[in-house]
């Protein structure tokens, strides 16, 4: 073999082993398999909770309802599930959270089934669900560098993003294949089974090194978790952009179906170029009705943003763990620049083309964000400062309530473009003014 081919296959190899570190750890995979089950319901969830609400209703302001009745606990509740984490062996927590989202599932399914279900109903249980995921989230993200070090903690957080993202590629698809097929009930079941396999594997995670909390109360344990961070010379200000971030470019997500259902249209001309395209036409060319419906067309969009994801997650997966800081930034300003082109797109076909390098940025912010806030923590508080992380997906569901009104009076092609630009130039100013997150490493 030459040498120059020989040192190629070599760094392509070194390049993979980095990539794929912490999955050579057993306990990590173990995670990771309940993690991807749990997941897969989770965003097959977004899919069916999102269009069915606006199914029921048709309003924008109440599919905003839905997603700040999911965030809300998330506001109220995740520092105690800080606390927990720092106090109960992580695995029970992640087992409890499970069964209990499995029985949510399957309740909703039932409703549905034996046509029980209104829009207030589908509140009360996103509700629910935000108790679940504020309570158990914080040991979900503080359990990694538990199993796989703080050497491996950038790779494997890489990891469990790419993961989250392999399954955006594929659940919202399947979601919206089987609402369009089947009926919306079959998400909700298949959920149900989901979280039950999540369960089983959690079940064969080992007891990690938990901290006791002594000689304090859950309030005091807070209270001092925050004094902690406010102490830290670098989470306030990481803290902050992430939830600027978070507000102002998440929301599209929520907003999707209105996008899907009275903006992005199939042109008829379009689709009859696409489907010209030798080895993908022949794939499209029996499927000119699916396109038609608004659920198929969501499903598509969101699986295809998972591609841009998963891409972006394995690149950061890949990466040394230096410029980290540079790297967060560079992917907030991605996101702000395509989700602004998004924004403005009309049409199918370009609008799938634009969620891919927006995948690819949500995934840079969402992988790098977490490694750098769990990296500038120590072990004695990771919990709590996670759920302070955690907690600003709850605010950033009152960022999209307050977006879908906007989104009703001005549209709601105006109101995400909006966030999208104010997005960039905040990126600009924390890169020029802030040299603390630029130099993180």
């Amino acid at each position: 073999m030459p040498h120059h081919v020989d040192h190629v296959e070599r760094s392509r190899a070194a390049l993979t082993g980095r990539m794929f570190a912490s999955l050579s750890n057993p306990h990590f995979r173990l995670f990771m398999a309940a993690m991807m089950g749990q997941m897969g319901a989770m965003n097959m969830q977004m899919v069916a909770r999102s269009w069915y609400m606006y199914e029921l209703t048709g309003s924008a302001a109440l599919l905003g309802a839905v997603g700040l009745a999911n965030g809300l606990p998330l506001l109220l509740l995740s520092l105690y599930g800080g606390v927990i984490a720092d106090r109960v062996p992580k695995k029970h927590v992640l087992m409890v959270g499970q069964v209990a989202s499995a029985a949510l599932a399957l309740a909703v399914a039932v409703l549905i089934t034996t046509n029980i279900i209104n829009w207030q109903l589908l509140i009360v249980a996103s509700l629910m669900q935000g108790v679940i995921m504020a309570l158990m989230m914080p040991s979900r993200q503080a359990v990694i560098p538990e199993l796989v070090g703080e050497q491996g903690l950038t790779n494997a957080v890489a990891l469990n993003t790419a993961g989250m993202n392999l399954n955006r590629l594929t659940a919202p698809g399947v979601a919206g294949l089987m609402i369009a097929v089947i009926g919306i009930e079959s998400v909700y079941y298949v959920m149900t089974v989901l979280y039950i396999v999540a369960t089983a594997f959690a079940m064969m995670l080992p007891i990690t090194g938990t901290t006791a909390l002594a000689g304090m109360n859950a309030l005091d344990n807070v209270k001092e978790g925050l004094r902690y961070i406010k102490d830290s010379p670098v989470l306030p200000a990481l803290l902050l952009v992430t939830l600027v971030a978070v507000v102002l470019s998440m929301p599209y997500m929520q907003l999707l179906p209105i996008f899907t259902k009275d903006i992005i249209t199939v042109n008829a001309d379009g689709l009859a170029w696409v489907t010209g395209i030798p080895l993908i036409g022949g794939l499209l060319e029996p499927l000119p009705e699916l396109f038609e419906k608004s659920s198929f067309r969501l499903g598509t969009l969101m699986t295809v943003s998972g591609l841009g994801a998963l891409a972006g997650s394995l690149f950061i997966a890949a990466l040394p763990a230096d410029r980290r800081g540079v790297y967060f930034l560079g992917s907030l300003m991605l996101t702000a620049i395509t989700l602004l082109a998004f924004s403005i797109s009309p049409w199918y076909f370009l609008s799938l083309a634009l969620v891919i390098p927006l995948g690819l940025g949500q995934a840079g912010r969402m992988a790098l964000s977490n490694a750098l806030v769990q990296a500038n923590s120590d072990d004695v508080h990771r919990g709590r400062v996670m759920s302070v992380y955690m907690m600003e997906f709850g605010v950033t569901n009152f960022g999209i309530f307050l977006i879908a009104i906007l989104a009703d009076v001005i549209g709601v092609q105006w109101a995400i473009g909006a966030g999208a630009a104010i997005l960039g130039v905040v990126t600009v100013y924390f890169y020029l003014r802030t040299p603390i997150v630029r130099q993180l490493a």
